[in-house]
């Protein structure tokens, strides 16, 4: 790609790796780079020790023990674990799933998947703000439910789910409650020693770790029993078999470490760059906020523009590196099934734009940013009016 970089303002799809991070991984792709299965020799036993300690970091940012913490390859095939691990215990009669229209395809087609099986499931609606009403998933409970799967930071809004509300009413229930925190982690307190949840779903690259490694919080205390979607040679407590990544592992670890130890001052930061956006945006006109603006990560903006006469605003914008969506769906020219499940008409999906912020965002950005969402949305309003 030639010219200059366009502004980066799409972290919510990926972060780039922390340098530090990348420091920490280098010696274990070449001088460490024993398979921490290997317990007969000094090269095992090192990469073994750095699996451990990475497992240990991540566990402290979200308040778990680190026997909880099972690797995986990131998000997805956590939430495949979760899901189907939880579904497919024996003895039981095919069970039903609640979980929420805004969720992420990644636990939306594990449930459509089992519905294949002869699972039932519930989806859903939110409010127009996008969260959760409480009453609304008690009456959908039933004597059947097995699980139920709510995200804690919508990937695409931004919005914050009560994780301690929901788990309360699952835990009266008896329900497992799983829940994916690939969007919370670093941004929000975790501590699950006292959140009611059984499954929580970890990933490294949007927490400035490698791409191609997460973890998966599995409750031991009371223990939550799963079925493994991997079979090999048993690691992981025979929950995910395949050799580790030690690199990898490694700098999930130090990513999390840094991740705790820089949180608050890092997300008080933000905060002032979002409040900086948000002026910004309002002096283009017409721009409203899609999701509730209180309860959410302040590293999100999700906003939909008047006037563009369906036109997709995130493909005009050159100059800036955002999206319509999630990056998993942008290939797609269907509407954000999150915000049509908002209330938003197609049009309105078209014009909204997600901007996620970041650990590296300047000032400037956010003001380069506005500058080109200015001439960008002024473009497209008046070819909507010719």
């Amino acid at each position: 790609m030639s010219g200059r970089m366009p502004i980066y303002m799409d972290y919510g799809a990926t972060t780039p790796v922390d340098p530090r991070v990348v420091q920490c991984m280098l010696p274990w792709l070449a001088e460490d780079f024993g398979n921490a299965a290997s317990g007969g020799h000094v090269y095992g036993w090192r990469a073994q020790e750095a699996v451990e300690t990475a497992r240990a970091q991540v566990a402290a940012l979200v308040g778990a023990e680190a026997a909880d913490i099972v690797w995986t390859s990131g998000a997805t095939e956590s939430n495949n674990l979760a899901i189907k691990g939880t579904a497919q215990l024996e003895p039981r009669p095919r069970g039903h799933i609640v979980t929420l229209r805004t969720e992420h395809k990644a636990v939306l087609d594990c449930v459509h998947a089992l519905e294949a099986q002869g699972f039932e499931s519930t989806l859903l609606e939110v409010r127009a703000d996008g969260l959760l009403d409480l009453d609304r998933l008690r009456d959908a409970l039933r004597e059947d439910t097995i699980l139920v799967s709510v995200m804690m930071v919508n990937n695409e809004i931004g919005v914050v789910q009560d994780i301690a509300a929901i788990g309360a009413v699952c835990r009266e229930r008896g329900i497992t409650l799983h829940v994916d925190a690939a969007q919370a982690s670093g941004k929000l307190p975790i501590d699950l020693r006292s959140l009611p949840v059984d499954l929580m779903s970890l990933t490294a690259h949007k927490t400035y770790g490698p791409k191609g490694i997460g973890a998966l919080f599995v409750r031991r205390r009371p223990r939550v029993r799963l079925v493994p979607q991997m079979h090999g040679g048993g690691q992981e407590r025979g929950l995910r078999s395949g050799t580790l990544p030690t690199h990898q592992c490694v700098g999930m670890g130090e990513a999390f470490r840094i991740a705790q130890e820089e949180m608050d001052s890092e997300c008080a930061r933000i905060a002032i760059l979002q409040r900086r956006l948000l002026q910004g945006l309002a002096g283009i006109g017409g721009v409203s906020v899609n999701g509730d603006l209180k309860h959410r990560v302040p590293h999100n903006l999700n906003v939909c523009f008047d006037g563009l006469g369906g036109q997709a605003l995130a493909p005009e914008l050159k100059a800036v590196a955002a999206s319509s969506g999630s990056a998993c769906s942008s290939a797609s020219r269907t509407p954000s099934h999150v915000l049509k499940a908002l209330g938003c008409s197609d049009e309105q999906a078209h014009a909204s734009l997600r901007l996620t912020l970041g650990r590296f965002t300047t000032e400037s950005e956010i003001d380069d940013t506005v500058r080109e969402l200015q001439a960008c949305v002024a473009r497209l309003r008046e070819l909507a009016h010719d």
